[in-house]
């Protein structure tokens, strides 16, 4: 990416016209003299990259290197002369990000373009930081960074993605303290670059492996700490992309305390180092087992607290005398019944003494007034032959049979007068 640029000298130069056929081709020589004399004409431009494979050997007065587009996969050939990068202040190591004043140049002998470089100057942090902070703002203005958007982290993961440095502290420190914790912890670990144009790539390779494997519930991405330039790699748009895209919940732990890599704020949790996110991923098997302990306890001391009480009631209810005694009610209600039982039965005899008094009193009375009660007093009934009472001699004929029912018995007669 070019930050600044001088005015090119073959800028608005036209192409030559070729006047080439099948017939009258050039040779290779003439187009590479060509194109040589084409490039010549470009005045030196100011050009940022990344300084990546620098080669210096001893007592050579020219070192060789890449330099190569931090964010698109761009490179060029580079020649600087040792006494630049001996001017410069400290080494240019491998991954240093720097803005170089070169000029294009064209070998037409091997057909290859190079820069060679006049002036190289590093970026300084506060450019790396202004990039950064650009792309979190377009970031976040995509939502990449929104809490809605973190996933919780399984209480007890089957496997953990481990993501760190080929046998780095931070793989050993992610390692040793979650096993501490949790003994049965399995991990499945991809070492990758964490350093230096290889890194993102790398990293997000190993990030999408782990997030189609079917085990993994939990993916650490660890490194030790470092200056803003060696973490430059986990800023990468690329990078952070991929870790908003995963399924599988990301645990950021990269060991820095100023600056903060884009990748904790897209991650689903943010550890302060990769120690912390050994505990953060894992529960502490002691401390689960004390808790376990203290819960057992608690529930101990309630049941027994609720059967002491229970037992309680249960000698209250059985020292009644209903419960002492159950027979006792019993008694206590047939004693009643005993007593109901005489009340009623010499009620009933008085009821019935009076009732039969009375049926004699009426008997008596019944007797008294029945026809029958008349007859023995002496008095009869006389009746014609066809049954009817005589109340009147006169309607009774001379000769006529009657029939007279006294008080025992009945007889016949006849009317003769």
């Amino acid at each position: 990416m070019d930050v600044s640029s001088q005015a090119s000298a073959g800028a608005g130069v036209a192409a030559p016209r070729t006047g080439t056929s099948p017939d009258t081709p050039w040779s290779v020589k003439d187009v590479t003299s060509r194109i040589k004399t084409y490039i010549d004409r470009l005045g030196a431009v100011w050009i940022e990259g990344q300084i990546v494979e620098l080669t210096r050997r001893p007592g050579a007065k020219v070192a060789y290197a890449t330099l190569r587009d931090p964010d698109e996969n761009f490179s060029i050939s580079l020649t600087v002369f040792t006494s630049i990068l001996d001017a410069m202040d400290g080494p240019l190591a491998s991954g240093t990000r720097v803005v170089v004043n070169a000029k294009p140049s064209f070998w037409p002998v091997r057909g290859s373009l190079s820069l060679q470089a006049r002036e190289i100057r590093r970026v300084g942090i506060g450019d790396l930081l202004a990039r950064i902070e650009r792309l979190k703002r377009a970031l976040a203005a995509e939502g990449l960074f929104a809490s809605a958007r973190k996933r919780a982290l399984p209480t007890i993961p089957r496997r953990i993605g481990l993501i760190a440095g080929r046998a780095s502290d931070a793989e050993k420190d992610v390692l040793v303290n979650a096993r501490l914790r949790w003994p049965a912890a399995e991990f499945e670990i991809r070492e990758v670059a964490v350093q230096g144009e290889r890194s993102p790539a790398e990293v997000i390779a190993a990030l999408r492996n782990l997030d189609a494997h079917p085990d993994v519930d939990v993916i650490v991405i660890a490194r030790g700490g470092g200056a803003l330039e060696d973490l430059i790699g986990f800023s990468d748009e690329a990078l952070i992309r991929a870790v908003a895209e995963a399924t599988t919940p990301v645990v950021s732990a990269i060991g820095h305390e100023n600056d903060s890599p884009l990748l904790d704020l897209v991650a689903d949790l943010r550890a302060s180092t990769p120690t912390d996110a050994a505990k953060r991923i894992v529960p502490d098997l002691a401390a689960e087992l004390a808790a376990l302990t203290r819960a057992r306890e608690q529930m101990t001391r309630a049941v027994r607290a609720h059967l002491d009480t229970e037992a309680a009631r249960l000698a209250q209810v059985r020292s009644r005398p209903v419960l002492a005694n159950p027979a006792w009610i019993f008694d206590a209600r047939a004693a009643d019944l005993a007593t109901l039982s005489g009340d009623l039965t010499r009620g009933m005899h008085a009821y019935l003494d009076i009732r039969a008094a009375d049926g004699r009193t009426l008997n008596a009375s019944l007797v008294a007034l029945s026809p029958q009660g008349t007859l023995d007093r002496g008095y009869g009934i006389v009746r014609t032959a066809n049954g009817t009472i005589v109340r009147d001699a006169a309607t009774v004929r001379l000769t006529e049979e009657v029939h007279i029912r006294v008080a025992t018995g009945e007889f016949a007669a006849q009317r003769r007068s």
